[in-house]
């Protein structure tokens, strides 16, 4: 058993649902896991300095590098070490673009630019795959979005017809009679299918970043937290634990790890624990019956759940919002265990072999952002699309940086909303956890 599930009855009560051979870490990792680089000397100036060595830093660095731009990025920890290598490996292709939960959904007509960037960093990341021969499983499958209520399934019809028109996205209705041929399960109200949509390894398409900037002899230094950023009359003065560096430029993609050194993107990008587990290797019958078609799924619950098989097919990697807040992940493990068994009666015997969170990050407006406020670049708030977003917002804002911008990014917006009363202290998501579960369940009971 797990030392921490001996920690407290919370954990000793459902240690049944726990493998013999579980750990607290992300079962991507068993394929390849974050790891500090060898140390590099620290450059006293540089054209521009990236902060944060994950899916937007990397590509942003790689688009510099092929632009001719001297750069260095710099991480807190390893590289990769956060959501990059943590999340659920799902590349929806654009369907979450303009959902909102608390404020007034877009319309198809503020939709539809966004959808077309969503398109562009679906392509730019099967086009890095293919060009750069990333084994990473990428699999395009295709995605079902399982309707929670009645009403969720009607107003999917114009989802459909606005994914399509803007999109071309092949996405169409699976009414509930018709369930069974995309999931291995009754619990939803019927659905919708995005044809191009996609699936992959996250922790080894990171690693495929990662060796594409070391080949090319990009400098990334890890453990090189920023302290201070401090505006000078040639550009910035970054400061760390190993020294400082005056830079031209700086692009800030910490996402949802941004921290004191950045106060004003930390009061702009709220940090949102998700929270995943992995199953053990199932029978493989019941395993090719969860997702008859390999599908990605995701619900339409505001306490969102997401899941897919493994590359491999043998394991149900589930994810959701277990909790608002930050809490250990082996606490969420039996609420998620719940939470599939729930959708799949059929696995109430399959145990857990690994659990693990990760921060997204939100928005105040619920939308992705990149741009330039008080002089330094971002690429930030994923808002759970992080895969194709964060390498296409890294990118754009390199092109961006090099003056090379031949196109207008509808994600670069001239406003990145923040609140007077939030300054980066998340108290409040437990709340809006309590306001989301009600609101779930009354729409269930609705229908």
């Amino acid at each position: 058993m797990h030392p921490m599930l001996k920690q407290c009855d919370v954990y000793a009560m459902p240690a049944s649902i726990f493998h013999a051979s579980f750990k607290a870490r992300p079962f991507w990792w068993e394929a390849y896991a974050p790891q500090a680089l060898p140390e590099v000397l620290l450059p006293k100036s540089a054209r521009v300095v990236v902060v944060g060595a994950g899916y937007a830093g990397l590509s942003a660095a790689l688009e510099l590098d092929s632009l001719g731009f001297d750069c260095i990025v710099l991480d807190a920890n390893e590289p990769g070490f956060g959501a990059s290598t943590r999340n659920g490996g799902m590349v929806s292709g654009g369907v979450n673009v303009g959902k909102r939960y608390m404020s007034k959904p877009m319309s198809a007509e503020q939709s539809a630019p966004f959808l077309a960037d969503a398109v562009d960093a679906f392509f730019l990341v099967e086009e890095l795959i293919a060009r750069e021969k990333i084994d990473c499983g990428w699999t395009k499958s295709g995605y079902f979005l399982g309707a929670w209520c009645k009403s969720h399934f009607n107003d999917m019809a114009k989802k459909v017809a606005l994914l399509n028109e803007a999109a071309d996205s092949g996405s169409y209705l699976v009414p509930q009679d018709r369930q069974r041929e995309e999931i291995g399960s009754d619990y939803y109200r019927g659905g919708m299918v995005v044809a191009r949509s996609a699936h992959l390894h996250p922790a080894l398409f990171f690693k495929g970043l990662l060796d594409i900037c070391l080949k090319r002899d990009v400098q990334i230094a890890s453990k090189t937290p920023v302290i201070k950023l401090t505006e000078t009359t040639t550009g910035w003065n970054v400061e760390t634990p190993r020294g400082n560096i005056a830079a031209g430029d700086v692009i800030i993609a910490t996402n949802g790890y941004t921290g004191d050194a950045t106060p004003q993107f930390k009061r702009r990008v709220v940090p949102v624990g998700s929270y995943i587990i992995a199953t053990e290797e199932l029978a493989p019958d019941l395993a090719a019956s969860l997702s008859p078609k390999n599908r990605a799924i995701a619900d339409t619950r505001r306490v969102l759940t997401y899941y897919r098989m493994s590359p491999d097919g043998k394991r149900m990697i589930f994810g959701g919002r277990a909790k608002f807040g930050h809490t250990d992940p082996v606490e969420t493990a039996p609420i998620l265990h719940r939470f599939m068994t729930d959708r799949f009666p059929q696995l109430q015997g399959a145990k857990i072999t690994h659990a693990w969170t990760g921060n997204v990050a939100f928005t105040l407006d619920e939308l992705p952002h990149m741009g330039k406020f008080e002089n330094l670049h971002y690429a930030l708030g994923c808002n759970g699309s992080g895969i194709a977003m964060m390498t296409y917002l890294g990118q754009q804002t390199a092109r961006k940086v090099a003056g090379k911008s031949n196109r207008f990014c509808a994600f670069d917006q001239p406003e990145f909303p923040s609140h007077p009363l939030y300054t980066g202290n998340t108290w409040f998501l437990p709340w809006i956890g309590r306001y989301f579960r009600t609101r779930d369940w009354i729409d269930r009971q609705l229908g």
